[in-house]
């Protein structure tokens, strides 16, 4: 049995470190400012936070919310698996003239004490991480009673969903117990994973839109920035490669909205999830 746990820890480690080295791959900021940083206000409006407030921000890339939080006059921690890209969060930050601290820090086992935060958020992050429960308890852990957690996360049914089937396609089949991101959209599946240690909880279906100059460069973002898709190129042979390149500009051709010889446009549906802690 010690075997095993120990080989279950290496696993562990070994998943966290490809997890890192992915994300730190691409541009992830200029990613993030070209898709879903116009959702960070959103979070911080939602769960009213202002000054005074200890914010932990949870997988918090470049500051979305973290930020924006900083911005409303809180006390922000921005927590990120990926400490590579702080360099330019801090960048970011000191542009908008604010302060917060960047932690290096798992999802799944937060380094802070419990009930340490009054706001609890996460944007398109803590969905990412493999153990769902664990994540969502540490969530839990870290916010005081009667705190606020506020989540936002892209749906199943929405196009985020449809992105990451397509990258699934050219991915080696999941693990047996593998748990879709898109299931943190999934206001049942919130529910599940907090239970009864939340006293209330508000879930709203919401949109965005991303846009780029035509349905090309919004293809060539993805391939040059996302580290999870530059990391799936890397690994692939040519012929893999062009098939995804394929899809990939299938895909943005496809789901473009915009107007006709105008802006490229993507609109995302995401569940907004704020809940406050018993």
């Amino acid at each position: 049995m010690a075997v095993r746990q120990s080989d279950a820890a290496d696993a562990g480690r070994a998943l966290k470190q490809q997890q890192r080295a992915m994300w730190a791959l691409g541009d992830y900021h200029r990613f993030a400012k070209d898709t879903v940083w116009e959702v960070g206000p959103v979070v911080v409006a939602a769960c009213g936070i202002g000054p005074g407030q200890r914010v932990l921000d949870v997988a918090a890339g470049t500051g979305n919310v973290a930020i924006r939080a900083a911005e409303a006059g809180a006390d922000v921690t921005a927590a990120d698996l990926t400490p590579e890209n702080f360099a330019a969060g801090r960048q970011e930050a000191a542009q908008a003239g604010v302060e917060l601290a960047w932690v290096e820090a798992d999802a799944e086992a937060l380094p802070f004490a419990d009930g340490e935060f009054d706001v609890v958020t996460s944007s398109f992050g803590v969905m990412f991480a493999p153990d769902q429960p664990a994540a969502a308890g540490q969530l839990l852990r870290v916010c005081r009673p009667g705190g606020t957690i506020g989540v936002a996360s892209f749906t199943p049914e929405g196009l985020g969903g449809t992105f990451f089937e397509l990258v699934g396609r050219h991915l080696p089949p999941p693990p047996q117990d593998f748990r879709p991101p898109t299931l943190w959209g999934s206001e049942q599946h919130v529910r599940q994973l907090f239970g009864d240690r939340v006293s209330s909880l508000e879930a709203a279906r919401r949109e965005y839109v991303e846009r780029a100059p035509t349905p090309e460069a919004y293809a060539e973002l993805f391939a040059e920035t996302f580290g999870p898709l530059v990391a799936l190129r890397a690994g692939l042979e040519p012929a893999g490669v062009a098939a995804l390149d394929r899809d990939l500009h299938d895909f943005a051709a496809r789901e473009n909205t915009g107007p006709t010889g105008g802006r490229a446009e993507y609109r995302y549906e995401y569940l907004l999830v704020v809940a406050r802690t018993r």
